[in-house]
């Protein structure tokens, strides 16, 4: 059965205040089609988990500067200014998380782990209001795992039953936000029939994905 819909066809997967996990790193692997398709849609108040915000016309940057977002839970937001204005001016709340930390929250989401134990942020900022556990005379941190209402994941190829291959570095988040979300949507450079994909290059499973959209051409 094929999972491809229309850009239009995404609008109905959107709501006000939902929860939205977008791969990509500096817009490199992020799904600037379904970006748009969000804005507009007019969707806002959105909690936003993404390893960065981009620049302000790139990636998920121009949900930002849209004013779309109500929080962000995010690596890093130095490249794109209007994150940083508006986190001042307390328009956006900002979560940062070590990178690390932040991939295996998003791991423990997918898997349906509790959390994870790290030494990382121990005796700085980021120790905050979370619980503190030693083993082996190690303190750790207790991380939450991370899950979100929709995925947004950016493909190379996909074929029409869900299976995705990414290209190259562009792969980064995508695969670990795939397991973690209850809706997942792919925007895909190009699309072909089910089973003309060698399985041993498929990296996410079309079990995993829900709908397709091809990136319309330039």
């Amino acid at each position: 059965m094929s999972k491809v819909i229309s850009v239009a066809e995404v609008k109905h997967h959107l709501f006000d205040g939902m929860s939205i996990m977008s791969g990509g790193f500096m817009g490199i692997g992020s799904a600037e089609t379904l970006v748009q398709t969000i804005l507009e849609a007019g969707t806002k108040d959105i909690t936003l988990i993404s390893s960065d915000t981009a620049l302000i016309d790139t990636g998920v940057g121009p949900l930002i500067a849209n004013n779309r977002i109500k929080k962000v839970i995010a690596s890093h937001i130095g490249t794109n200014p209007e994150t940083g204005k508006k986190m001042i001016a307390g328009e956006i709340e900002v979560e940062l998380v070590p990178q690390g930390t932040f991939a295996e929250r998003i791991r423990a989401g997918g898997a349906g782990l509790g959390g994870i134990l790290t030494p990382t942020g121990v005796g700085t900022v980021v120790e905050e209001g979370k619980q503190k556990i030693q083993i082996d005379q190690v303190d750790y941190l207790l991380e939450l795992p991370l899950k979100a209402d929709l995925a947004l994941i950016k493909a190379h190829t996909a074929d029409t039953a869900g299976n995705l291959i990414y290209d190259g570095s562009a792969r980064n988040f995508n695969p670990l936000m795939a397991l973690a979300c209850k809706t997942v949507i792919v925007e895909t450079d190009y699309l072909v029939e089910a089973g003309e994909l060698e399985p041993n290059h498929i990296i996410t499973p079309a079990t995993l994905v829900d709908y397709i959209v091809l990136k319309p051409a330039l």
